[in-house]
């Protein structure tokens, strides 16, 4: 199971959005002081991006070869357009998402459930894999998705996640020709979680300028632990991988439209739905199966 990708809010061409007070821009619908306090720290947390036209794809060394970290699902390139946007500076955290579980009275859902139920946790225990800071996993996408709307709703902006387009230009600010999403464009990599499990120690300081590892450890280091890279974007190589809006296909690219390309309108196999998944421990170009809300589960 993946995190809950960072949230884009696509807000054309808006920039005064951006800088008017947060306050203003709340709704009625917030019910609590933690909603009304994550719904404006999410508009607090957005970057603006100036949109324009980048190589969607690997777009190798200078010598042709392409970069390692990337799979075959990111060749060949596509050179595309994409409008002005906004996203967040950090990945969506434990404690956010507690919130929305909380505000949508979700969270006994999933009490029960032995393979879910860590999922909806957030603590104040630094310590803990489920610490607040920490970024969050979803039992499933529809919860990434509906995390998305009860923001537009508590806001009255339009919150979603990012196409696979938006992800890549903005990890690339905008779009420049770099393996890594870092502050450099190379990684130093935290060891941190290289060790025996039984040898994780929490308490050790962030180093280096990325945490990658295997997908399938549980622990991670609080969003913003690392440098950001050069527009101001937090974990965009590392820590954990991300959702985008995109249902996936393999040869995308071959096909991706030259203006604020998506994926397909459907799943390619409806058996089987699988959404496009970014920075999967550090290799790029990645998918996942899209389980959708589990069937007692109301969609909002």
């Amino acid at each position: 199971m993946l995190k809950i990708a960072r949230i884009s809010a696509v807000w054309l061409f808006t920039v005064p959005v951006l800088t008017a007070g947060c306050g203003g821009l709340l709704n009625d619908k917030v019910e609590s002081e933690a909603a009304q306090q994550t719904a404006a720290q999410a508009i607090a947390n957005q970057v603006f991006i100036k949109g324009g036209t980048f190589i969607l794809g690997d777009v190798g060394r200078p010598n042709g070869s392409p970069y390692v970290t990337l799979t075959d699902f990111s060749r060949p390139t596509a050179e595309v357009s994409v409008d002005s946007y906004s996203i967040s500076r950090y990945e969506t955290t434990w404690g956010e998402m507690k919130v929305y579980y909380e505000a949508l009275d979700r969270t006994l859902l999933y009490a029960d459930d032995f393979i879910y139920k860590k999922y909806v946790k957030a603590t104040d225990d630094p310590l803990s894999p489920n610490y607040y800071r920490k970024p969050a996993r979803v039992p499933n996408y529809g919860e990434a998705e509906g995390y998305c709307a009860w923001l537009a709703e508590q806001t009255g902006l339009p919150f979603a996640l990012p196409t696979e387009a938006q992800w890549e230009y903005a990890a690339r600010s905008r779009g420049t020709n770099i393996p890594y999403a870092t502050d450099s464009g190379t990684i130093e990599k935290d060891p941190y979680l290289r060790r025996p499990k039984e040898y994780v120690d929490p308490s050790i300081p962030p180093s280096g300028n990325t945490l990658m590892q295997s997908s399938v450890k549980f622990e991670r280091r609080p969003v913003g632990s690392y440098p950001p890279n050069p527009i101001g974007l937090y974990d965009m190589t590392g820590n954990v991988a991300e959702w985008t809006r995109d249902w996936f296909q393999e040869d995308f690219y071959e096909h991706a439209p030259g203006n604020n390309p998506s994926g397909p309108a459907k799943p390619i196999n409806p058996d089987k739905p699988q959404k496009t998944v970014r920075d999967w421990a550090g290799r790029g170009d990645h998918m996942a199966e899209a389980e959708p809300y589990l069937p007692e589960q109301v969609r909002i």
